[in-house]
């Protein structure tokens, strides 16, 4: 079984429900977290452990709150209001996990699927973005990762260009695969607006339905974005249901032609913030 998983966001004990709940076997299955593992939720220390452990059985994608900690560890940035951080910054095998979670991923490809955090810009065709994300996914593996880290904080450039270079090259990257909501039809990007898919600012709109979209047709899953709810489409799988702001936490199995979609409930206090 093939298991995609929405954000967890340190709700450890969901994560094992709709595990339960999808009958995983860690001999047998697969799974993708779709990004932000870590941070709001009450256990991000147990999350990152159960995902360390699980090996190669589990694929995880790199969103903003899980760069946030790498940032936080390394000195590019400080803790946020809200932040549940701490554990993990104070754990004996801090090192361990923090060197597990710079290897994962920015984008990857799972039975047919183009899975990542936030979202693609309008150009970027599967391959490009596969392509991009490892451009990021190096930087973070190699040697230089606190001073990559410490230049991707800020919005701009607003949108991508074939001739960006260095550190603005990489922070549209960062921006567009982790942030990404709403952008207009030439991909400028907006980071302002957080609410639903029916929010979307004049001249914007969800990224997922720019038209002429390079990925369109190509199935697509994505975290992030808890206020847009559960989108199951043909070829979209939205996953992020709200988990650590009270909602569900979803996962849907895609494999072999057949589509299951798994849902737990997560009761946590709202936190300010996303």
């Amino acid at each position: 079984m093939r298991l995609l998983v929405g954000d967890i966001q340190g709700c450890d004990a969901a994560l094992q429900r709709v595990l339960d709940a999808a009958g995983y076997s860690p001999s047998r299955d697969q799974l993708v977290l779709l990004g932000d593992l870590v941070n709001r939720g009450p256990d991000s220390l147990a999350t990152l452990r159960r995902l360390r452990a699980m090996g190669a059985s589990a694929s995880c994608l790199l969103g903003n709150h899980d760069l946030h900690l790498l940032a936080v560890a390394v000195g590019a940035r400080t803790l946020q209001r809200g932040d549940t951080l701490v554990q993990v910054l104070e754990a004996p095998d801090r090192p361990a996990l923090l060197d597990w979670l710079r290897q994962q991923h920015l984008a990857l490809q799972a039975e047919g699927w183009l899975c990542v955090h936030a979202g693609v810009l309008p150009s970027w065709t599967s391959a490009q973005t596969l392509a991009l994300a490892g451009e990021v996914q190096d930087a973070l593996r190699g040697p230089d990762m606190a001073a990559f880290l410490h230049a991707m904080s800020g919005n701009q450039p607003g949108a991508w260009h074939d001739g960006l270079q260095g550190a603005e090259r990489a922070r549209v990257i960062v921006n567009a695969l982790t942030r990404l909501r709403f952008c207009s039809a030439d991909g400028v990007m907006d980071f302002k607006t957080k609410e639903g898919a029916g929010a979307a600012p004049p001249g914007l709109m969800p990224w997922f339905d720019v038209p002429g979209r390079a990925t369109a047709g190509q199935p697509m899953a994505f975290g992030h974005w808890s206020t847009l709810g559960l989108v199951n489409r043909p070829d979209l799988l939205a996953l992020d249901t709200g988990c650590v702001w009270g909602g569900q936490l979803s996962a849907a199995r895609v494999d072999g032609g057949r589509r299951d979609i798994f849902q737990v409930n997560c009761p946590q206090a709202k936190v300010p913030g996303s």
